[in-house]
């Protein structure tokens, strides 16, 4: 199943995305896509009322705006340098461990909306990542259970603004969390339509230019590691989100360096995940 929402920003409704790409408004279902449709198997739920309903679900049309795919998860949490050949662009070493910061939860914004360069921003960044979420409560979960608690995978372009996160006093979510560096989606496709998650391509160009092209088998460390590690620092509740960090090919990697300005156009895509498009807009 893929889960979408649609509509004006702050009054989107639940909606599904079919195999031939039909959408269809399921709002009469009652429920937004937040922690509580989770954690209460909202996805099992929905999945039988539209056996029964999906003949006087509405049609959306093509042109109306998508949203994020869930409802204001409790935390995004992100890791960084998960690709070898990222740390190494970056001039890092490959971490030991799992390297976590957090990005505001009010940087999520539709798959499509404009960036917004912040004010008096140089160094903004793009950068091309696979995302889960989480289905349920996890507490010190084992790797061999970790998959448990996985609900489904989303399309994420974690924009990063290089001074603020590496050049000012401070941890890195500085960098990470200004308005509108964080497009979600198109959809949330569930656990079953990903079969490998570890073996996926993605991909992101600037102005048509192909910047990033790689694949999740470059992971430092995989989607159970993850789950398994994070889950001992802290309590993952259902619907948050976790980004499994970026492959090469980021503006702070290049010689010379290069950031986005107003005008650019950003694509990218990941496979089974669909695509997404951002115009950059200044502040």
């Amino acid at each position: 199943m893929k889960l979408i929402r649609f509509g004006e920003v702050g009054k989107e409704k639940s909606g599904v995305q079919l195999i031939d790409g039909k959408r269809l408004d399921v709002s009469a279902f009652g429920k937004d896509y937040n922690e509580q449709f989770f954690e209460s198997n909202g996805i099992e739920k929905l999945q039988k009322w539209l056996e029964e309903n999906i003949s006087s679900c509405p049609v959306i049309n093509s042109e109306i705006r998508l949203g994020p795919p869930i409802c204001r998860p409790s935390k995004i949490i992100c890791v960084g340098l998960n690709y070898a050949k990222h740390a190494e662009e970056s001039g890092m070493e490959t971490p030991k461990e799992p390297v976590l910061f957090f990005k505001a939860t009010s940087a999520i914004v539709g798959p499509n909306d404009d960036l917004i360069i912040p004010k008096g921003s140089k160094k903004t960044d793009w950068e091309v990542e696979l995302a889960f979420v989480v289905g349920k409560r996890a507490s010190y979960v084992s790797e061999d259970k970790a998959m448990d608690y996985v609900v489904g995978y989303m399309l994420h372009n974690d924009y990063s603004e290089r001074e603020y996160q590496l050049e000012r006093e401070g941890q890195w979510v500085k960098g990470k969390s200004c308005d509108t560096f964080a497009p979600l989606g198109p959809y949330l496709a569930t656990k079953d339509e990903i079969k490998d998650p570890d073996n996926l391509n993605l991909w992101l160009k600037l102005n048509g230019e192909l910047m990033q092209n790689s694949n999740t088998s470059d992971f430092v460390f995989n989607i159970p590691k993850l789950v398994s590690y994070i889950s001992e620092f802290m309590t993952l509740l259902p619907g948050d989100i976790i980004s499994t960090g970026t492959p090469f090919g980021v503006g702070l990697g290049l010689d010379p360096q290069r950031y986005l300005k107003p005008g650019d156009v950003v694509e990218l895509g990941v496979d089974g995940l669909g695509s997404s498009i951002q115009h950059v807009k200044p502040y």
